[in-house]
């Protein structure tokens, strides 16, 4: 299933399944799947932020606000729910076809996604000076990384609902960092139910 993720800066990003979003970035993301999920999602947001999540879209035309976060949801959905089609890889005959085409023609225009920006936005970044990178299993002090691993080298790990209030993310933001920066960093991250059927990390 179509797994989409959107990051802190609400650029919205479109993997073909859940496995492959896990992995695709390093800083604590949500995901959703659906409509609905994406509804859900965002009724806890500020409206600001919901507001800044449309107008990064490309294409769209720019609001103030929207007049419920459920309308927004749908907007929202009906403009992101095709991205990453256009980047399917085509057939070979039909490529070869379409080179032909284009030949003494005007070329067709490339369509960008969130994904693109994304990953553009990522190289086109600078390198961290020395010192600042991190071996696999290690985390900056004081990083978001640093404290989640703090809670989670406890003997009895720690619970969504402990990391959700000492970090202030949602369900989704846990899980997505949970599969992707934890993995990234090298850490293997248990999951299991504690004793009152609580979602419970930990790190051996």
């Amino acid at each position: 299933m179509k797994t989409y993720t959107i990051d802190p800066e609400n650029a919205i990003s479109a993997f073909a399944t859940a496995e492959e979003a896990a992995p695709g970035t390093t800083t604590p993301f949500d995901t959703f799947s659906s409509r609905q999920e994406l509804a859900d999602l965002i009724a806890a947001w500020p409206p600001e932020r919901i507001v800044a999540t449309w107008n990064c879209l490309p294409g769209v035309a720019p609001v103030k606000r929207f007049k419920t976060s459920n309308v927004a949801a749908t907007k929202i959905w009906d403009r992101i729910r095709d991205l990453g089609e256009a980047t399917q890889p085509e057939p070979a005959a039909a490529k070869a076809k379409a080179g032909k085409k284009a030949k003494g023609g005007a070329r067709a225009p490339k369509v960008a996604t969130s994904k693109d920006k994304a990953a553009k936005k990522s190289t086109a970044g600078k390198k961290a000076p020395k010192g600042q990178k991190n071996a696999a299993g290690t985390a900056r002090d004081g990083s978001k990384t640093a404290q989640v691993v703090a809670m989670l080298q406890r003997n009895n790990g720690a619970s969504l609902t402990e990391i959700m209030e000492k970090m202030g993310w949602q369900k989704h933001t846990v899980r997505g960092f949970m599969a992707g920066a934890m993995k990234k960093a090298g850490y293997q991250v248990e999951s299991f139910k504690s004793d009152k059927g609580e979602r419970t990390y930990r790190i051996n």
